[in-house]
């Protein structure tokens, strides 16, 4: 009883129920008036025929033609009256109020006659008396009990059927809710991986579970990627920290010159501010995953994105011997974040010139393909092994050769996460040689 599903059966049982009412008192008019019509035009045909059977118009010419009527008994009901109100005529008692179509005119128990309700039509003879023509309205009284007995049968079952069957689905639905509540008490108690089973109907419930199975898949990633960061940080900031500490120790407790003091806070300042930069990158990557910068989403021409990083990496790319080209077709528009864009560029050129060798080539790519927006950046330095693919988009990888070059291992973790702000898929694939690192953009909803 205190379920949605069974109080709205109790409103559907409701609306049933005035439905009901709604199509009975239009059965019941719509009987009632055809029977009606039926009867006032049988006796207007009475009247008709006793019209053509009179020689004349007084009640003295009618007397002989109702009498033969009255005697024949083929259901109609007479009664003829002189000017005085004396009958002359018929079977019927002396009635007043007997004029024009009489819709229910009750006739009291006369003898072997029982009372009677009958309809009918009066009217005026020329020398002033009346002339009344009536039948048994019995047939309308019996049509409005059918119609009523039938349709307190219909109501009744059709009520039964509502609440059995608003039962039946209020249990389906509670089962389904329930099996919901126990899976969200699982994962609260623990079990993270469980999940809401899915029972293949595509109903609201199924569109509900795999909904909430998708925010607990967000959720536990996260806090997977949380649990990996904590371990991550502790582990890679524990090497700077500790070699901030020896020196530090070289210079505590004896007596050092001057420039051995200055040259100690300068490396100590350089590992500290590596230190921070690490920390600045996990925050900036925190913030892009957590969705906050969508709200700067606008217009954006990845052609005048890659430009710009290419304006800015031209002179140090060249001083290292090696050589950027451009390659960017007529205005390529996403919705995004161009401050990020720009930065995500950034990081991929600044991989590329830092890990292949003087006489490389770097290429920057802004084109269509089909509907969607796509982004390359590649090299003809070293590559990435394919095993290492997956490996180098988390938080603090890093390959063993690349252990000797300035970095923190979280370069293409931010590209990633700028990748996914903007609903691209990132692929690393071998430029043969080289490393080509695709970012495949959603078209923007003009596009579509």
């Amino acid at each position: 009883m205190r379920t949605s599903s069974f109080r709205l059966t109790l409103r559907y049982a409701l609306i049933t129920g005035i439905s009901f009412l709604l199509m009975f008192g239009i059965m019941i008019w719509s009987a009632t008036h055809y029977m009606k019509e039926q009867i006032d035009a049988s006796v207007a045909a009475e009247l008709r025929e006793i019209d053509i059977a009179t020689e004349g118009t007084s009640t003295g010419s009618l007397v002989p033609v109702i009498t033969a009527s009255t005697r024949s008994d083929n259901g109609f009901h007479y009664l003829l009256l002189t000017s005085d109100g004396e009958k002359v005529a018929g079977d019927l008692p002396v009635l007043t109020h007997a004029s024009g179509i009489v819709e229910a005119l009750s006739v009291p128990a006369s003898g072997q006659r029982p009372a009677m309700t009958l309809r009918g039509i009066g009217r005026r003879t020329d020398d002033g008396g009346q002339l009344f023509v009536g039948t048994s309205s019995h047939q309308i009284e019996e049509l409005q009990e059918f119609v009523t007995r039938s349709f307190l049968l219909g109501l009744v079952a059709s009520m039964v059927l509502v609440l059995v069957g608003g039962a039946v689905m209020s249990a389906a639905s509670l089962r389904r809710v329930e099996e919901m509540s126990q899976s969200s008490r699982d994962i609260v108690n623990g079990d993270l991986g469980r999940r809401i089973a899915l029972n293949g109907s595509g109903d609201e419930f199924d569109h509900l579970a795999a909904s909430l199975n998708a925010m607990l898949d967000r959720i536990t990633a996260l806090m997977r990627g949380l649990e990996q960061v904590s371990v991550d940080v502790a582990h890679d900031l524990r090497t700077p920290l500790s070699r901030l500490r020896q020196k530090l120790e070289l210079v505590h407790g004896r007596q050092a010159s001057a420039e051995q003091l200055e040259h100690t806070v300068d490396a100590a300042l350089v590992d500290i501010d590596a230190i921070l930069a690490t920390f600045s990158a996990l925050l900036r990557i925190a913030q892009i995953e957590g969705g906050k910068r969508r709200a700067n989403f606008a217009a954006i021409d990845l052609a005048e994105v890659i430009d710009t990083v290419a304006e800015i990496y031209q002179p140090a790319i060249e001083d290292r011997g090696q050589t950027l080209t451009l390659l960017a077709a007529a205005p390529v528009r996403i919705a995004g974040d161009r401050e990020l864009l720009t930065q995500m560029v950034a990081n991929l050129v600044e991989n590329a010139t830092r890990h292949s060798p003087p006489g490389a080539t770097i290429i920057l790519e802004a084109m269509h393909r089909g509907e969607r927006a796509c982004l390359v950046v590649a090299d003809t330095g070293p590559g990435i092994p394919h095993d290492a693919h997956a490996a180098v988009l988390t938080r603090f990888y890093r390959l063993d050769v690349s252990r000797s070059t300035p970095g923190n291992g979280l370069g293409l973790s931010l590209v990633k996460a700028v990748a996914e702000l903007h609903g691209a898929t990132m692929e690393l694939g071998d430029n043969h040689p080289g490393l080509r690192v695709t970012l495949d953009f959603p078209p923007t909803p003009s596009q579509r």
